[in-house]
Formats: structure tokens, sequence, C-alpha cells
């Protein structure tokens, strides 16, 4: 089942000025919904649950150290 997202999309901070970007929204069950801003609304959005989300954005961030 594909959870309701309850926020508005909200583009990420890395994202260029030049229409790459991902979106990020919040879903009702705590998770994230994720969007290719130039696929929209054709391809459908990836859905993580809040902890594969923090261990995604978490093994990132160890990327960039």
């Amino acid at each position: 089942m594909t959870p309701e997202i309850v926020s508005a999309f909200r583009k990420s901070s890395f994202s260029d000025q030049e229409g790459d970007c991902v979106e990020t929204a919040a879903t009702a069950t705590e998770g994230t919904a994720v969007r290719d801003s130039k696929a929209v609304p054709v391809e459908p959005c990836l859905f993580f649950e809040a902890g594969a989300w923090t261990s995604f954005l978490g093994a990132l961030k160890a990327e960039r150290l």
C-alpha cells in the first residue's frame, strides 16, 4: 500500500538551479516520499520508512566526510 503524502514537496538544498532536483515530502506513516521534479507526474515517488530514510541520509553524510 502506498503511504499518503501529508506535506508539500520541497526541493533539496543540494539541487542545482537548472531544474535538476530531488524533492521530498512527509508521509502519514512518518516516512519520506522522494521524487525527481523533472519526472513529475509521470514517474512514481519512492517511499522510505522513517528508519530507512535516516540510515540513507547518514550514509550520504558519511560519504562526504
